[in-house]
């Protein structure tokens, strides 16, 4: 964070110093939450979770380098107490990121955020000094804990927003106003929170509602709910995609033989190749998306096709590609599902498993309301038309839907399977994968997939051992 006096922030804040011997002490490290994450000059931000309160780490914190604590009441140490912690820090984002002088790009999506995230901050990493949000961090609490990472070198705050509901976003951009808003797609995931897809286009189109006029709106070609959202801004619009009439746009998409996308990139200052290091055809709308943002920003073709083709995954258990000793590829896509990323992720099993034994290991899709049975029957359906090798459905009724619209589709019998767990799935997969298999783990992230998939790659790394 740029540096501020406890007596700045508290200003900010709008709270009151308590145990404070010195309120011109600076703190130079970031606002953490996490009182592992504490280095010295970091300022703590204690919140009262379900199980615990960060107050009580307030001694442990100081004493490991924490300049004072952001609390709700007096903690003993040095603390500036306010009435809501979780406000303060949304206000003190809001201070340090109007002081920067750095560009805010915001993105918002039903799928593929993350990813893009990622695609984004590679891109405008090899122009200036880019800040962007760490994994997911995307809600009322990470998206200010990333946006007080900024330093004064940082040029680019590339951010991430998620949404539960009408209002979020626009919550998010009052404390993070962008210049560039993002807008990749309207899908259904958390449509049961939502009530049907015309409500996500509302929440989602509040990322460019409040943009400048000097400001540019990234909006999805190929989505009509996406492209209906231009009349929501003043700001200028630049289409991507597939589309003939996008300014950013795909030529030639193809996918190589290990399943990762190639295409001619158009941008309205040139073109240009590129062949990405991700697996999946669906990289190439998040690659269009980060490319629109990257040419705004004054980038040729020519360097944002060298970015995208040189950029990887920045975030965990994501297309994350592992191949074990024994040739078994096992492909970690269990961050979490949506109809929209199961689909993408399926289609990229089967390119990438061209001539091999492909299993598809899936799981839940959460808070999916009344489409629930209807979108988890069409995913076990899609498995069969593209010739997946064979469905392991994990879990209870959701995953016994799957494994039901699998076998209404293709009689499957043998080729769909459904197991009680992740562990019944682990034991069903170590005694069947042989050499040259390729695995898809995927599922909501609280079905915790991610477990099988780490279970079979020791399995690979066990059986390397025991043949030696």
């Amino acid at each position: 964070m740029i540096a501020l006096s406890l007596a700045e922030i508290a200003a900010v804040v709008g709270g009151q110093t308590h145990d404070i011997p010195d309120p011109s002490a600076q703190v130079t490290g970031p606002v953490v939450r996490d009182s592992r994450e504490v280095v010295p000059g970091s300022l703590f931000a204690a919140f009262v979770g379900e199980r615990v309160d960060g107050h009580d780490f307030a001694p442990q914190v100081v004493e490991a380098g924490a300049v004072a604590v952001l609390a709700s009441r007096p903690v003993g140490v040095p603390a500036i107490v306010v009435e809501d912690v979780q406000s303060a820090l949304g206000a003190l984002a809001r201070h340090v990121v109007a002081r920067l002088g750095a560009t805010l790009v915001a993105l918002t999506g039903s799928a593929g955020k993350t990813s893009t995230k990622d695609l984004i901050a590679q891109v405008l990493s090899s122009k200036a000094p880019t800040v962007y949000t760490p994994g997911s961090f995307n809600n009322e609490i990470g998206l200010p804990l990333t946006a007080l990472t900024a330093t004064e070198e940082t040029r680019f705050l590339v951010l991430e927003m998620g949404a539960r509901g009408i209002g979020h976003i626009r919550y998010l951009t009052g404390l993070t106003p962008p210049r560039i808003g993002v807008v990749l797609n309207v899908g259904t995931a958390h449509i049961g929170e939502f009530g049907g897809r015309e409500q996500i286009a509302q929440a989602k189109g509040e990322i460019i509602e409040g943009l400048p006029e000097d400001g540019a709106a990234v909006l999805n070609a190929d989505d009509p709910l996406v492209r209906a959202m231009a009349p929501r801004t003043k700001a200028k619009v630049v289409l991507f995609g597939e589309s003939a009439e996008a300014d950013v746009r795909a030529e030639n998409v193809r996918l190589t033989d290990t399943g990762q996308p190639s295409f001619r990139l158009h941008t309205p200052s040139g073109a240009s190749d590129v062949t990405m290091r991700l697996y999946g055809e669906h990289h190439v709308s998040n690659a269009l998306a980060a490319a629109a943002v990257a040419h705004e920003l004054g980038m040729s073709a020519e360097e944002i096709a060298t970015a995208l083709s040189g950029a990887g995954s920045l975030s965990r258990w994501r297309m994350e590609v592992t191949e074990r000793p024994d040739g078994v590829t096992i492909v970690n896509d269990a961050y979490n599902a949506n109809p929209e990323s199961m689909r993408a992720a399926l289609r990229a099993l089967v390119a990438m498993g061209k001539g091999r034994r492909t299993w598809a290991v899936l799981g839940k899709m959460a808070e999916l309301g009344d489409e629930a049975l209807a979108e988890h029957d069409a995913v076990g359906r899609l498995a069969v038309r593209l010739n997946v090798s064979k469905l392991v459905a994990v879990g209870g009724i959701e995953a016994s839907w799957l494994q039901l619209g699998a076998y209404n589709e293709g009689s499957w019998g043998e080729e769909s399977v459904h197991v009680s767990d992740a562990q019944a799935a682990i034991d069903l997969l170590r005694s069947e994968l042989r050499p040259g298999d390729v695995v898809l783990v995927k599922a909501s992230r609280s079905v915790g997939l991610e477990g099988v998939a780490a279970a079979l790659l020791e399995s690979g790394a066990e059986g390397e051992v025991a043949a030696r």
